[in-house]
C-alpha cells in the first residue's frame, strides 16, 4: 500500500471535462489527482512556412505551469524572456504524441495548436496534458467534419499517457510528486489505443533499471492506459453532436440519415 493508500497499479482519481472554453474548437479539463491541466485544440488556416504547398497540415502544441500551480509562486517564462529546456521538451513531446496518430494529408493545409496549460501540479503534468490534449484535437476535428471543411476525422487512433516509476524497490502505477521526487526510476509512457508503443522515456537515478522491472513498468502503463482509453472514449462521445458518433476504431464519422 503507497503512502496515498493506492494499489501499486492503480490510478489517481481522474477526470475529462469537456467545453471549458466556449471560443476554443477543442476544450478539455483533465485532472489526475492534484494534477489540473487546461487543454484546448485551436484550428488555424495556415501550417507553418516551411510546409506551404505540401497538401499536409501540423499539429503542435505549447506548455506552461501558471505561477502557482506549485507551492511556491514561479516566475512566468514570458517574464523571464526565454521558455525553460523542461517547457520546450515537454511541447514537444505533446506535439509529436499527437501526430502521431493523426494524418496530416487529411487535416489539408491547416495547422491545430494544442495549448496545454497547468493549473495545478501534484506529478504527471505531460502525461495528463497528453490525454486532455487527445480530447481537444479530437473534438476540434469533429467540428471540422461537422462544418464540412473535412470529409473525414483525420485523428485515427487514441493517444494515452502514464507515468510510472521504481519506488521503494517496486513499480508502481501513476506518480504524484512526493514519489516522483525519490524514485529510482522514474518513466513516462505514450500509448495508443489499437496497442502501440508512441514514445517511452525512462530514466535511473539510483541504479540501472532491470528488464524484468522495465517489464513490470510497461505491463502498468499499458493496465493504466486501458482506463484512460475508456474514458477518453466516453466523454468524447458525450460531446459529440447528435449526428456525430465514435466508431468502434474510435473515428469519428457522420452518421447516415
Amino acid at each position: 500500500m503507497r503512502q496515498s493508500g493506492r494499489q501499486n497499479d492503480e490510478l489517481r482519481a481522474f477526470s475529462f471535462e469537456t467545453g471549458i472554453m466556449p471560443y476554443a474548437e477543442g476544450s478539455c479539463l483533465v485532472r489526475f489527482g492534484n494534477t489540473h491541466v487546461l487543454c484546448s485544440a485551436s484550428v488555424e488556416t495556415r501550417v507553418p512556412p516551411w510546409m506551404r504547398g505540401s497538401n499536409k497540415g501540423w499539429v503542435t502544441a505549447e506548455y506552461g505551469m501558471l505561477p502557482r500551480s506549485t507551492h511556491g509562486r514561479m516566475r512566468r517564462e514570458a517574464a523571464a524572456g526565454k521558455q525553460s529546456g523542461r517547457t520546450q521538451e515537454i511541447q514537444r513531446l505533446i506535439g509529436r504524441s499527437l501526430r502521431a496518430v493523426t494524418d496530416l494529408t487529411g487535416l489539408g493545409e491547416r495547422q491545430i495548436v494544442l495549448d496545454c496549460d497547468v493549473i495545478q501540479a501534484d506529478g504527471g503534468t505531460r502525461t495528463a496534458s497528453i490525454c486532455g490534449a487527445w480530447v481537444a484535437l479530437k473534438l476540434a476535428c469533429a467540428g471540422l467534419v461537422k462544418e464540412g471543411q473535412l470529409d473525414a476525422d483525420p485523428v485515427f487512433d487514441m493517444a494515452a499517457a502514464i507515468s510510472c516509476g521504481v519506488v521503494d524497490d517496486t513499480p508502481v502505477l501513476d506518480l504524484e510528486y512526493e514519489e516522483d521526487s525519490r524514485a529510482q526510476t522514474d518513466a513516462n509512457f505514450v500509448l495508443s489505443g489499437s496497442g502501440g508503443i508512441i514514445e517511452v522515456q525512462a530514466t535511473a537515478e539510483d541504479r540501472p533499471l532491470a528488464f524484468d522491472d522495465f517489464d513490470a513498468l510497461m505491463a502498468l502503463a499499458r493496465k493504466g492506459c486501458a482506463e484512460i482509453f475508456a474514458a477518453q472514449s466516453e466523454v468524447v462521445e458525450g460531446a459529440l453532436p447528435d449526428d456525430l458518433m465514435l466508431d468502434a476504431e474510435h473515428s469519428i464519422k457522420i452518421v447516415q440519415q
